[in-house]
């Protein structure tokens, strides 16, 4: 994996974390599933990009 790709999906997780905390404290159900979901993204391109790196050794 690259490095900008690992910074960008480590972008995109905090970025899930804050938005759920935010939805959490604010009472706002749209914005903590928002945060679930840029959570759930950064994870699958985490995983895809471990497949990608395990098939090139």
């Amino acid at each position: 994996m690259g490095l900008q790709d690992k910074a960008k999906n480590a972008a995109q997780d905090v970025t899930g974390k804050a938005k759920e905390a935010a939805g959490k404290v604010t009472g706002d159900d749209k914005l903590r599933n928002e945060g679930k979901a840029d959570q759930g993204k950064s994870s699958l391109k985490k995983a895809g990009e471990n497949v990608k790196d395990a098939f090139r050794d």
